[in-house]
């Protein structure tokens, strides 16, 4: 007896790119038509762009942790693990679990969205030694290490360890890196009032990239009044440098510098997830190489974008591809899942095409530097701008209300500067967070898909 079983359609990752996917595709598909799953260790959406606010305290961690299961059109199988391999040839995707366990999940159609992981260099003690500031749990440990630093401070007699707790260096001048470096110096501001025997001037920030310039995306004008704003906070920014080597106790720079710390903050840029390198073929600077439409080349019904996939970039032209951001990913999603559609009905596939709306840098308070069409703004303007950006970017309406509840609590009524000590007891740096050795190599895959035999269909 023939037993006809619908299309399966197999999502991987829960960012930006692989959320808007999976929500396309539950609203245009009617239940008959296919099943749909989502591979991702999480039961929620992360809004990266806001981390940085989590770590500083001016928003809660749940505010911008988007639950996937909220959606009243949610039909989609969560598998709660992360995939660590992908067999082309026999349509497998192999997840480790939650608990371990490794399964294969096959499928018809696949949707590779896994995202990125933080990028990292050769350098000695930097992944031993270094936070990142990629998930959820980093951006709450590190709020909680730079308050403890301040209580240990104080609690110190030795001046050369109060010195070493009260430095704080963040390598990258991105805007991971310079929202980093602006939200925490608030914070350490604001709380050390409530240390009188620390005297301030002992904090110190240190914003670090191996680049010319800060943010060179913004433009020279814009760039320069971010570092301006940084400049008045006191942060110090040292530009064409980089780690040489990190330590426990001291960082040392590349121009030879040694600085006394207890806290090294990596933000050094992305590249894409490790899974990309289990598929064996070809790729882009390290992300998949993918046609306008986000296909695989020679693969049908394998689809890639986000952050790991170099989608190339129409509205600019010239062999540009889009960069890793939010805006592209968010529509890169939708458009493929309308991909996904057409395959499965016979129709046309569309090529991916957006001109880029602008880029915003929130610098806590009143300070910000926004470039929203291509109009530069400053202060306050930009400030509007950039939170009304993320705002409208946030999914949910529940999102929304209690991240805008959140900003109104913090300005009114500041911060209790508390530490939760929920991950005192755990390993918490840059290397145990992401989990980058968890992932096969193509020959694993495929030993372990050839070992666990043909699959009933």
């Amino acid at each position: 007896m023939n037993i006809v079983t619908r299309p399966r359609i197999l999502v991987v990752g829960a960012g930006f790119a692989g959320v808007a996917c999976v929500r396309r595709l539950e609203r245009r598909l009617s239940p008959g038509e296919a099943d749909i799953t989502l591979v991702t260790p999480r039961s929620y959406q992360l809004y990266l762009p806001l981390l940085p606010q989590v770590a500083s305290g001016v928003l809660t961690p749940q505010s911008i942790a988007i639950s996937l299961r909220r959606s009243r059109k949610y039909r989609t199988r969560i598998i709660p693990g992360g995939a660590v391999g992908v067999d082309l040839r026999a349509k497998v995707c192999v997840v480790r679990t939650l608990t371990d366990r490794v399964v294969d999940e096959p499928y018809d159609y696949l949707v590779l969205a896994p995202g990125s992981v933080t990028r990292t260099f050769d350098i000695p003690g930097l992944l031993d030694h270094a936070f990142g500031m990629k998930t959820l749990a980093e951006a709450a440990y590190i709020r909680d290490h730079v308050i403890t630093q301040l209580d240990l401070a104080d609690a110190s007699e030795d001046p050369a360890e109060r010195a070493s707790r009260l430095q704080f260096v963040v390598v990258g001048g991105g805007y991971a890196g310079t929202e980093t470096a602006a939200c925490l110096q608030r914070l350490t501001h604001a709380a050390v009032k409530r240390y009188p025997r620390l005297n301030p001037a002992l904090i110190k920030w240190h914003l670090i990239d191996i680049a010319p310039k800060l943010m060179p995306e913004l433009g020279d004008k814009l760039g320069r009044s971010a570092q301006e704003v940084l400049g008045r906070r006191g942060v110090e920014i040292s530009l064409g440098v980089s780690i040489a080597k990190a330590g426990p106790e001291e960082v040392t720079f590349t121009d030879g510098r040694v600085v006394p710390t207890r806290t090294l903050i990596w933000t050094a840029g992305v590249v894409a997830s490790p899974l990309i390198a289990t598929l064996g073929a070809d790729t882009v600077r390290g992300r998949l190489a993918v046609t306008a439409e986000m296909c695989l080349p020679g693969h049908d019904g394998v689809f890639a974008l986000g952050d790991s996939a170099a989608v190339p970039d129409l509205a600019k032209g010239d062999g540009a591809v889009c960069p890793p951001t939010a805006q592209h990913a968010t529509r890169q999603g939708r458009r493929v899942a309308e991909n996904v559609i057409a395959t499965l009905r016979g129709q046309p596939l569309r090529p991916y095409e957006h001109k880029d709306l602008g880029l915003v840098v929130d610098l806590g308070g009143a300070d910000a530097v926004s470039k929203p069409l291509g109009v530069e703004l400053r202060g306050v303007p930009a400030q509007a701008v950039a939170r009304g950006y993320h705002l409208g970017a946030l999914r949910t309406n529940v999102a929304k209300t209690r991240v805008a509840i959140n900003w109104l609590l913090n300005a009114v009524a500041g911060d209790d500067f508390v530490r939760t000590g929920f991950q005192a007891r755990k390993p918490a740096k840059l290397k145990d967070f992401e989990y980058t050795d968890a992932y096969m190599t193509p020959e694993q895959v495929r030993e372990h898909v050839e070992r666990a035999g043909p699959r009933q269909v």
